[in-house]
Protein backbone atom coordinates (compact mmCIF):
# COMPACT_ATOMS: atom_id res chain seq x y z
CA UNK A 1 0.00 0.00 0.00
CA UNK A 2 1.54 3.41 -1.16
CA UNK A 3 -0.08 5.57 1.14
CA UNK A 4 1.64 4.69 4.98
CA UNK A 5 -0.40 6.47 7.37
CA UNK A 6 -4.06 6.71 9.22
CA UNK A 7 -5.52 9.72 10.39
CA UNK A 8 -7.31 9.39 13.54
CA UNK A 9 -9.76 12.93 14.82
CA UNK A 10 -10.22 12.56 18.46
CA UNK A 11 -12.86 14.96 19.37
CA UNK A 12 -12.89 15.34 23.31
CA UNK A 13 -14.48 16.59 25.75
CA UNK A 14 -11.64 20.17 26.18
CA UNK A 15 -10.14 20.11 22.54
CA UNK A 16 -10.25 18.49 19.29
CA UNK A 17 -7.08 16.60 18.18
CA UNK A 18 -6.10 14.85 14.84
CA UNK A 19 -3.04 12.51 14.94
CA UNK A 20 -1.67 10.72 11.95
CA UNK A 21 -0.35 7.20 13.22
CA UNK A 22 2.19 4.77 10.81
CA UNK A 23 1.77 1.40 10.52
CA UNK A 24 3.71 0.02 13.68
CA UNK A 25 1.26 2.35 15.78
CA UNK A 26 3.78 5.54 16.28
CA UNK A 27 2.62 9.20 16.51
CA UNK A 28 3.66 10.95 13.27
CA UNK A 29 2.74 14.61 13.94
CA UNK A 30 -0.51 16.15 15.51
CA UNK A 31 -2.79 19.22 15.84
CA UNK A 32 -4.66 20.24 18.66
CA UNK A 33 -7.30 23.27 19.74
CA UNK A 34 -9.28 23.78 22.71
CA UNK A 35 -12.95 24.47 23.07
CA UNK A 36 -14.70 26.90 25.22
CA UNK A 37 -16.27 25.20 28.18
CA UNK A 38 -20.00 27.14 28.74
CA UNK A 39 -21.29 26.69 31.81
CA UNK A 40 -24.98 28.81 31.77
CA UNK A 41 -26.06 27.84 35.27
CA UNK A 42 -25.23 25.32 37.89
CA UNK A 43 -25.06 21.74 36.63
CA UNK A 44 -25.47 23.04 32.82
CA UNK A 45 -22.46 22.15 30.53
CA UNK A 46 -22.05 23.09 26.73
CA UNK A 47 -20.06 23.39 23.85
CA UNK A 48 -20.44 25.23 20.58
CA UNK A 49 -20.86 22.63 17.81
CA UNK A 50 -19.76 24.67 15.42
CA UNK A 51 -16.55 25.86 17.03
CA UNK A 52 -16.05 21.90 17.61
CA UNK A 53 -16.08 21.56 14.08
CA UNK A 54 -14.02 24.24 12.77
CA UNK A 55 -11.58 23.32 15.19
CA UNK A 56 -11.81 19.76 13.75
CA UNK A 57 -10.45 20.96 10.22
CA UNK A 58 -8.06 23.42 11.59
CA UNK A 59 -6.50 20.47 13.66
CA UNK A 60 -6.24 18.28 10.61
CA UNK A 61 -4.83 21.19 8.48
CA UNK A 62 -1.93 21.27 11.32
CA UNK A 63 -1.37 17.63 12.19
CA UNK A 64 -1.00 17.32 8.08
CA UNK A 65 0.80 19.83 7.82
CA UNK A 66 3.50 19.45 10.68
CA UNK A 67 3.84 15.67 9.16
CA UNK A 68 4.66 16.97 5.60
CA UNK A 69 1.83 15.39 4.26
CA UNK A 70 -0.83 15.61 2.02
CA UNK A 71 -4.12 13.94 2.09
CA UNK A 72 -2.77 11.25 -0.38
CA UNK A 73 -0.52 10.09 1.96
CA UNK A 74 -3.03 8.72 4.31
CA UNK A 75 -4.86 5.34 3.65
CA UNK A 76 -8.43 5.99 6.14
CA UNK A 77 -9.55 8.58 8.79
CA UNK A 78 -10.95 7.31 11.94
CA UNK A 79 -13.18 9.23 14.64
CA UNK A 80 -13.66 8.98 18.26
CA UNK A 81 -15.34 11.21 20.71
CA UNK A 82 -16.82 12.45 23.84
CA UNK A 83 -20.11 10.16 24.17
CA UNK A 84 -22.96 10.92 25.24
CA UNK A 85 -22.96 14.91 24.06
CA UNK A 86 -25.72 15.30 22.19
CA UNK A 87 -25.83 17.80 19.06
CA UNK A 88 -29.08 18.56 17.53
CA UNK A 89 -29.14 20.50 14.15
CA UNK A 90 -30.87 21.29 11.04
CA UNK A 91 -30.14 19.05 8.09
CA UNK A 92 -30.97 21.99 5.73
CA UNK A 93 -29.11 24.23 6.95
CA UNK A 94 -26.49 22.65 8.55
CA UNK A 95 -26.43 24.67 11.56
CA UNK A 96 -27.07 22.92 15.02
CA UNK A 97 -30.37 24.46 16.53
CA UNK A 98 -29.05 24.53 20.52
CA UNK A 99 -25.50 24.06 21.76
CA UNK A 100 -24.62 20.59 22.42
CA UNK A 101 -25.31 19.49 25.94
CA UNK A 102 -22.41 17.88 27.58
CA UNK A 103 -22.11 14.64 28.76
CA UNK A 104 -21.57 16.14 32.53
CA UNK A 105 -24.51 18.40 31.96
CA UNK A 106 -27.26 17.59 34.66
CA UNK A 107 -30.36 19.88 33.70
CA UNK A 108 -32.26 16.68 32.62
CA UNK A 109 -32.73 15.44 35.97
CA UNK A 110 -36.25 15.87 36.08
CA UNK A 111 -36.99 14.09 32.43
CA UNK A 112 -35.18 11.33 34.25
CA UNK A 113 -37.11 11.13 36.96
CA UNK A 114 -40.61 11.61 34.97
CA UNK A 115 -39.33 8.96 32.96
CA UNK A 116 -38.31 6.61 35.51
CA UNK A 117 -41.91 6.79 37.35
CA UNK A 118 -42.96 4.19 39.34
CA UNK A 119 -40.42 1.39 37.80
CA UNK A 120 -37.65 3.41 39.01
CA UNK A 121 -34.18 4.17 36.96
CA UNK A 122 -33.23 0.59 36.38
CA UNK A 123 -36.76 0.89 33.80
CA UNK A 124 -34.47 0.07 30.14
CA UNK A 125 -31.78 -1.31 31.79
CA UNK A 126 -32.24 -4.96 30.67
CA UNK A 127 -33.16 -3.62 27.31
CA UNK A 128 -30.15 -0.97 26.91
CA UNK A 129 -27.46 -2.11 29.44
CA UNK A 130 -28.11 1.13 31.27
CA UNK A 131 -29.53 3.06 34.14
CA UNK A 132 -31.55 6.12 33.65
CA UNK A 133 -29.39 9.21 34.05
CA UNK A 134 -28.71 12.68 33.26
CA UNK A 135 -25.07 11.33 31.93
CA UNK A 136 -26.53 9.50 28.51
CA UNK A 137 -27.77 11.72 25.27
CA UNK A 138 -31.66 10.48 24.77
CA UNK A 139 -32.95 12.83 27.53
CA UNK A 140 -30.60 15.75 26.48
CA UNK A 141 -32.48 15.33 22.99
CA UNK A 142 -35.64 15.68 24.58
CA UNK A 143 -34.84 18.60 26.57
CA UNK A 144 -33.77 20.37 23.46
CA UNK A 145 -36.98 19.43 21.59
CA UNK A 146 -38.71 20.55 24.76
CA UNK A 147 -36.92 24.15 25.60
CA UNK A 148 -36.02 25.57 22.01
CA UNK A 149 -38.62 27.57 20.13
CA UNK A 150 -39.98 26.01 17.26
CA UNK A 151 -37.30 22.31 17.98
CA UNK A 152 -40.05 20.25 18.08
CA UNK A 153 -41.70 21.42 15.64
CA UNK A 154 -38.94 21.13 13.18
CA UNK A 155 -38.16 17.67 14.57
CA UNK A 156 -41.66 16.44 13.45
CA UNK A 157 -41.26 17.63 9.56
CA UNK A 158 -38.10 15.45 9.72
CA UNK A 159 -35.98 18.60 9.30
CA UNK A 160 -34.14 18.01 12.33
CA UNK A 161 -30.75 15.62 13.07
CA UNK A 162 -29.50 14.14 16.19
CA UNK A 163 -26.15 12.74 16.75
CA UNK A 164 -23.29 12.47 19.25
CA UNK A 165 -20.10 14.42 18.29
CA UNK A 166 -19.28 11.79 15.98
CA UNK A 167 -22.49 12.03 14.01
CA UNK A 168 -22.25 15.83 13.67
CA UNK A 169 -18.41 15.81 12.54
CA UNK A 170 -18.63 12.79 10.12
CA UNK A 171 -21.91 14.28 9.13
CA UNK A 172 -19.69 17.55 7.95
CA UNK A 173 -16.74 15.28 6.82
CA UNK A 174 -18.63 13.98 4.33
CA UNK A 175 -20.25 17.08 2.48
CA UNK A 176 -23.14 18.26 5.29
CA UNK A 177 -26.14 19.50 3.92
CA UNK A 178 -24.70 18.44 0.37
CA UNK A 179 -24.75 14.48 1.11
CA UNK A 180 -23.06 14.22 4.28
CA UNK A 181 -23.87 10.69 5.81
CA UNK A 182 -26.08 10.66 8.97
CA UNK A 183 -24.29 7.59 10.36
CA UNK A 184 -22.97 6.76 13.91
CA UNK A 185 -21.39 3.40 15.49
CA UNK A 186 -22.45 0.85 17.76
CA UNK A 187 -20.14 2.08 20.57
CA UNK A 188 -21.99 5.55 20.61
CA UNK A 189 -25.37 4.19 20.03
CA UNK A 190 -25.05 2.49 23.13
CA UNK A 191 -24.79 5.24 25.10
CA UNK A 192 -27.64 7.01 24.04
CA UNK A 193 -30.19 5.00 25.85
CA UNK A 194 -32.15 4.08 22.89
CA UNK A 195 -30.39 1.16 21.36
CA UNK A 196 -31.39 -2.21 22.20
CA UNK A 197 -27.86 -4.05 23.44
CA UNK A 198 -28.44 -6.85 21.81
CA UNK A 199 -30.01 -6.27 18.57
CA UNK A 200 -27.88 -3.47 18.14
CA UNK A 201 -31.18 -1.56 17.00
CA UNK A 202 -33.27 1.77 17.45
CA UNK A 203 -35.54 1.02 20.39
CA UNK A 204 -39.14 2.44 19.09
CA UNK A 205 -40.49 2.38 22.37
CA UNK A 206 -38.11 4.28 24.63
CA UNK A 207 -37.92 6.27 21.71
CA UNK A 208 -41.32 7.25 21.92
CA UNK A 209 -41.25 7.66 25.62
CA UNK A 210 -38.63 10.37 25.41
CA UNK A 211 -40.56 12.03 22.43
CA UNK A 212 -37.66 11.61 20.22
CA UNK A 213 -39.16 11.53 16.01
CA UNK A 214 -37.20 8.35 15.05
CA UNK A 215 -36.22 10.72 11.66
CA UNK A 216 -33.83 12.11 14.27
CA UNK A 217 -31.88 9.27 14.61
CA UNK A 218 -28.65 8.40 12.91
CA UNK A 219 -28.20 5.22 10.86
CA UNK A 220 -25.88 2.56 13.29
CA UNK A 221 -23.14 0.43 11.71
CA UNK A 222 -19.96 -1.16 13.25
CA UNK A 223 -16.85 0.37 14.75
CA UNK A 224 -14.71 -0.46 11.11
CA UNK A 225 -16.17 0.21 7.69
CA UNK A 226 -16.07 2.39 5.11
CA UNK A 227 -18.85 5.12 5.95
CA UNK A 228 -18.32 7.37 3.26
CA UNK A 229 -15.52 9.49 1.83
CA UNK A 230 -13.91 13.57 2.77
CA UNK A 231 -16.13 15.92 0.88
CA UNK A 232 -14.43 17.13 -2.20
CA UNK A 233 -13.50 20.73 -0.77
CA UNK A 234 -12.18 19.85 2.61
CA UNK A 235 -9.07 18.91 3.89
CA UNK A 236 -9.17 14.75 2.96
CA UNK A 237 -11.26 15.00 -0.03
CA UNK A 238 -12.02 11.10 -0.99
CA UNK A 239 -9.91 9.64 1.64
CA UNK A 240 -12.42 6.78 3.16
CA UNK A 241 -13.73 7.65 6.52
CA UNK A 242 -13.57 3.78 8.07
CA UNK A 243 -13.63 3.85 11.72
CA UNK A 244 -15.63 5.26 14.72
CA UNK A 245 -15.33 4.24 18.20
CA UNK A 246 -16.63 6.10 21.25
CA UNK A 247 -13.71 7.76 23.46
CA UNK A 248 -13.36 4.85 26.32
CA UNK A 249 -14.19 1.73 23.53
CA UNK A 250 -11.42 3.55 21.37
CA UNK A 251 -9.17 3.24 23.95
CA UNK A 252 -10.11 0.28 25.13
CA UNK A 253 -8.88 -0.89 21.27
CA UNK A 254 -5.88 0.68 21.49
CA UNK A 255 -4.83 -0.85 24.56
CA UNK A 256 -5.30 -4.60 22.77
CA UNK A 257 -7.79 -5.50 25.12
CA UNK A 258 -9.32 -8.37 22.97
CA UNK A 259 -9.27 -11.29 24.80
CA UNK A 260 -11.99 -11.71 27.91
CA UNK A 261 -11.52 -10.92 30.97
CA UNK A 262 -8.84 -7.93 30.02
CA UNK A 263 -9.13 -4.39 31.56
CA UNK A 264 -8.47 -0.41 31.13
CA UNK A 265 -8.55 2.50 32.55
CA UNK A 266 -8.12 6.02 31.10
CA UNK A 267 -7.64 9.32 32.73
CA UNK A 268 -8.99 11.51 31.51
CA UNK A 269 -11.91 14.64 32.38
CA UNK A 270 -13.23 11.47 34.37
CA UNK A 271 -12.21 7.92 34.18
CA UNK A 272 -13.35 5.30 32.44
CA UNK A 273 -12.52 1.63 33.21
CA UNK A 274 -13.76 -1.33 30.50
CA UNK A 275 -13.53 -5.10 31.22
CA UNK A 276 -13.63 -6.90 27.87
CA UNK A 277 -16.67 -9.35 28.40
CA UNK A 278 -16.91 -11.31 25.34
CA UNK A 279 -19.80 -11.81 22.87
CA UNK A 280 -22.41 -11.67 25.26
CA UNK A 281 -23.44 -8.66 27.27
CA UNK A 282 -23.09 -9.23 31.12
CA UNK A 283 -25.60 -7.56 33.41
CA UNK A 284 -24.08 -5.48 36.23
CA UNK A 285 -25.13 -6.13 39.71
CA UNK A 286 -22.67 -3.67 41.49
CA UNK A 287 -23.41 -0.33 39.65
CA UNK A 288 -21.91 -0.96 36.17
CA UNK A 289 -22.81 -0.04 32.34
CA UNK A 290 -23.30 -2.64 29.96
CA UNK A 291 -21.87 -1.63 26.69
CA UNK A 292 -21.01 -2.50 23.43
CA UNK A 293 -16.74 -2.54 23.08
CA UNK A 294 -16.81 -2.48 19.27
CA UNK A 295 -17.52 -4.59 16.36
CA UNK A 296 -15.50 -5.28 13.35
CA UNK A 297 -17.14 -5.42 10.44
CA UNK A 298 -18.83 -8.27 10.12
CA UNK A 299 -18.48 -9.89 12.68
CA UNK A 300 -19.90 -10.37 16.20
CA UNK A 301 -19.92 -7.40 18.34
CA UNK A 302 -17.84 -7.64 21.87
CA UNK A 303 -19.03 -5.65 25.38
CA UNK A 304 -17.80 -4.60 27.76
CA UNK A 305 -18.88 -3.54 31.66
CA UNK A 306 -17.79 0.42 32.45
CA UNK A 307 -17.57 2.19 35.57
CA UNK A 308 -17.69 5.41 34.40
CA UNK A 309 -16.61 8.41 36.96
CA UNK A 310 -17.37 11.74 36.10
CA UNK A 311 -14.94 14.27 37.79
CA UNK A 312 -11.12 13.22 38.14
CA UNK A 313 -8.64 15.57 35.81
CA UNK A 314 -11.24 18.32 36.00
CA UNK A 315 -11.09 18.67 39.40
CA UNK A 316 -7.41 19.03 38.60
CA UNK A 317 -8.75 21.83 36.45
CA UNK A 318 -11.13 23.31 39.48
CA UNK A 319 -8.01 23.74 41.68
CA UNK A 320 -6.14 25.39 38.60
CA UNK A 321 -8.80 27.94 37.31
CA UNK A 322 -11.42 28.21 40.04
CA UNK A 323 -9.41 28.29 42.82
CA UNK A 324 -5.76 29.31 41.83
CA UNK A 325 -4.14 26.38 43.80
CA UNK A 326 -1.24 26.61 40.66
CA UNK A 327 -0.66 27.58 37.54
CA UNK A 328 -0.37 25.00 35.30
CA UNK A 329 -1.93 21.14 35.93
CA UNK A 330 1.03 19.28 35.81
CA UNK A 331 2.22 21.54 38.86
CA UNK A 332 -0.40 19.58 41.23
CA UNK A 333 1.97 16.78 41.23
CA UNK A 334 5.05 18.72 42.58
CA UNK A 335 2.73 20.20 45.51
CA UNK A 336 1.74 17.20 46.30
CA UNK A 337 4.88 15.46 46.49
CA UNK A 338 5.54 18.02 49.11
CA UNK A 339 3.96 16.03 51.85
CA UNK A 340 3.85 12.59 52.71
CA UNK A 341 0.06 11.85 53.10
CA UNK A 342 -3.10 13.84 52.87
CA UNK A 343 -3.09 14.89 56.59
CA UNK A 344 -6.41 13.26 57.11
CA UNK A 345 -8.11 15.48 54.05
CA UNK A 346 -10.58 13.14 51.50
CA UNK A 347 -11.78 15.27 48.70
CA UNK A 348 -14.73 13.36 46.66
CA UNK A 349 -15.48 15.72 43.88
CA UNK A 350 -19.24 14.92 43.19
CA UNK A 351 -19.80 18.25 41.24
CA UNK A 352 -22.34 16.40 38.90
CA UNK A 353 -23.36 13.57 40.93
CA UNK A 354 -21.51 10.52 41.20
CA UNK A 355 -21.52 8.00 38.52
CA UNK A 356 -20.27 4.21 39.28
CA UNK A 357 -21.00 2.52 41.20
CA UNK A 358 -23.21 4.63 43.16
CA UNK A 359 -25.08 6.77 40.83
CA UNK A 360 -26.31 9.02 42.90
CA UNK A 361 -27.43 12.38 41.09
CA UNK A 362 -28.01 14.01 44.97
CA UNK A 363 -24.75 13.92 45.81
CA UNK A 364 -22.26 17.14 45.60
CA UNK A 365 -18.43 17.53 46.45
CA UNK A 366 -16.83 17.70 49.42
CA UNK A 367 -13.72 18.18 51.39
CA UNK A 368 -13.59 16.24 54.27
CA UNK A 369 -11.52 15.73 57.57
CA UNK A 370 -10.03 19.55 57.44
CA UNK A 371 -8.26 20.74 60.85
CA UNK A 372 -5.15 23.00 60.70
CA UNK A 373 -2.89 21.21 60.27
CA UNK A 374 -4.33 20.77 56.45
CA UNK A 375 -2.59 23.20 53.83
CA UNK A 376 -3.01 23.56 49.99
CA UNK A 377 -0.22 20.61 49.52
CA UNK A 378 -2.79 18.02 51.15
CA UNK A 379 -5.73 19.28 49.07
CA UNK A 380 -3.22 18.63 45.87
CA UNK A 381 -2.52 15.16 47.50
CA UNK A 382 -6.10 14.38 48.37
CA UNK A 383 -7.64 15.65 44.84
CA UNK A 384 -5.03 13.11 43.14
CA UNK A 385 -6.10 10.28 45.56
CA UNK A 386 -9.73 10.83 44.86
CA UNK A 387 -8.62 10.00 41.43
CA UNK A 388 -6.96 6.16 42.55
CA UNK A 389 -10.04 6.24 44.88
CA UNK A 390 -13.18 6.27 42.98
CA UNK A 391 -11.03 3.99 40.38
CA UNK A 392 -10.62 1.18 43.59
CA UNK A 393 -14.32 1.23 43.98
CA UNK A 394 -15.19 0.21 40.10
CA UNK A 395 -12.98 -2.19 40.38
CA UNK A 396 -13.94 -3.80 42.98
CA UNK A 397 -17.24 -3.46 41.15
CA UNK A 398 -15.81 -5.38 38.27
CA UNK A 399 -14.19 -7.90 40.05
CA UNK A 400 -17.88 -9.27 42.13
CA UNK A 401 -19.33 -8.97 38.33
CA UNK A 402 -17.47 -10.84 36.53
CA UNK A 403 -15.87 -13.26 39.28
CA UNK A 404 -12.40 -12.67 38.24
CA UNK A 405 -9.78 -10.42 40.45
CA UNK A 406 -8.11 -8.19 37.95
CA UNK A 407 -4.60 -8.97 38.32
CA UNK A 408 -3.02 -5.48 36.37
CA UNK A 409 -4.86 -2.70 34.97
CA UNK A 410 -3.64 -0.93 31.57
CA UNK A 411 -4.04 2.89 31.86
CA UNK A 412 -3.61 5.63 29.29
CA UNK A 413 -5.24 9.13 29.15
CA UNK A 414 -3.39 12.31 30.44
CA UNK A 415 -3.06 11.91 34.22
CA UNK A 416 -0.54 8.95 33.69
CA UNK A 417 2.09 11.00 33.30
CA UNK A 418 1.53 11.93 36.93
CA UNK A 419 4.31 9.59 38.87
CA UNK A 420 2.18 10.14 41.88
CA UNK A 421 -0.72 9.03 40.85
CA UNK A 422 -0.06 5.90 39.21
CA UNK A 423 2.20 4.48 42.23
CA UNK A 424 -0.79 5.28 44.49
CA UNK A 425 -2.91 4.12 42.17
CA UNK A 426 -0.67 0.93 42.17
CA UNK A 427 -0.84 1.27 46.02
CA UNK A 428 -4.44 1.40 46.43
CA UNK A 429 -5.69 -1.62 44.07
CA UNK A 430 -3.04 -3.92 45.40
CA UNK A 431 -2.38 -4.91 41.57
CA UNK A 432 0.13 -3.61 38.82
CA UNK A 433 -0.79 -0.96 36.69
CA UNK A 434 1.15 -0.57 33.43
CA UNK A 435 1.48 2.37 30.65
CA UNK A 436 1.87 1.30 27.20
CA UNK A 437 4.55 2.92 25.19
CA UNK A 438 1.92 4.98 23.17
CA UNK A 439 -0.27 6.53 26.07
CA UNK A 440 -2.46 8.31 22.97
CA UNK A 441 -4.52 4.79 23.01
CA UNK A 442 -7.92 6.87 22.37
CA UNK A 443 -6.71 8.01 19.18
CA UNK A 444 -4.65 4.80 18.16
CA UNK A 445 -7.66 2.98 18.70
CA UNK A 446 -9.44 5.38 16.22
CA UNK A 447 -7.01 4.86 13.81
CA UNK A 448 -6.83 1.23 14.33
CA UNK A 449 -10.45 0.93 13.45
CA UNK A 450 -10.03 2.81 10.03
CA UNK A 451 -6.92 0.93 8.94
CA UNK A 452 -8.58 -2.74 9.90
CA UNK A 453 -11.30 -1.38 7.61
CA UNK A 454 -9.43 -0.66 3.92
CA UNK A 455 -6.76 -3.61 5.05
CA UNK A 456 -3.93 -0.73 6.10
CA UNK A 457 -3.85 -3.38 9.13
CA UNK A 458 -4.77 -7.21 9.61
CA UNK A 459 -7.29 -6.75 12.32
CA UNK A 460 -6.34 -7.47 15.99
CA UNK A 461 -3.37 -9.42 15.64
CA UNK A 462 -1.58 -5.94 14.18
CA UNK A 463 -2.60 -4.20 17.33
CA UNK A 464 -1.43 -6.63 19.85
CA UNK A 465 1.82 -6.78 17.32
CA UNK A 466 2.21 -2.94 18.10
CA UNK A 467 1.21 -2.66 21.77
CA UNK A 468 4.32 -2.62 23.85
CA UNK A 469 4.94 -1.92 27.37
CA UNK A 470 6.20 1.64 28.47
CA UNK A 471 6.31 1.81 32.26
CA UNK A 472 4.84 -0.08 35.40
CA UNK A 473 4.31 0.38 38.64
CA UNK A 474 3.45 -2.42 41.61
CA UNK A 475 2.46 -2.07 44.94
CA UNK A 476 4.30 -1.01 47.71
CA UNK A 477 1.34 -0.09 50.65
CA UNK A 478 1.26 -2.57 53.48
CA UNK A 479 -2.29 -3.91 53.04
CA UNK A 480 -3.38 -2.45 56.90
CA UNK A 481 -2.47 1.03 55.44
CA UNK A 482 -4.32 0.06 52.47
CA UNK A 483 -7.40 -0.83 53.69
CA UNK A 484 -7.57 2.29 56.51
CA UNK A 485 -7.63 4.44 53.97
CA UNK A 486 -9.93 3.20 51.68
CA UNK A 487 -12.33 2.95 54.76
CA UNK A 488 -12.04 6.82 55.56
CA UNK A 489 -12.29 6.99 51.87
CA UNK A 490 -15.87 5.33 51.60
CA UNK A 491 -17.15 7.15 55.06
CA UNK A 492 -16.15 10.52 53.11
CA UNK A 493 -18.67 9.74 50.10
CA UNK A 494 -21.26 9.15 52.35
CA UNK A 495 -20.83 12.67 53.35
CA UNK A 496 -21.81 14.10 49.60
CA UNK A 497 -24.95 12.20 49.54
CA UNK A 498 -28.62 13.61 49.86
CA UNK A 499 -27.26 17.12 49.46
CA UNK A 500 -29.62 18.01 46.53
CA UNK A 501 -32.72 18.77 47.90
CA UNK A 502 -36.10 20.25 45.53
CA UNK A 503 -34.83 23.68 46.30
CA UNK A 504 -31.22 22.58 45.01
CA UNK A 505 -29.80 22.89 41.52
Amino acid sequence: MSTKYVLAIDQGTTSSRAIVFTHEGTIHSVGQLEHDQIFPRAGWVEHNPEQIWNNVREAVGLALTRGNLTHADLAAVGITNQRETAVVWDKTTGKPVYNAIVWQDTRTQKIVDELAGDEGLEKYKSRVGLPLATYFSGPKVTWILDNVEGAREAAERGDLLFGNTDTWVLWNMTGGTDGGVHITDVTNASRTMLMNIDTLTWNEDIAADMRIPMSMLPEIRSSSEVYGHGRKRGMVPDVPIAGILGDQQAATFGQACFEKGSAKNTYGTGNFMLLNTGTEPVASKNGLLTTVCYKIGDAPQVYALEGSIAVTGSLVQWLRDNLGLFEEAPDIEYYANKVEDNGGAYFVPAFSGLFAPHWRSDARGALVGLTRFVNKNHIARAALEATAFQTREVLDAMNADSGVDLTELRVDGGMVANELLMQFQADILDVDVIRPEVAETTALGAAYAAGIAVGFWDGEADVTANWREGKRWSPSMESDERERQYRLWKKAVTKTLDWVDDDVS
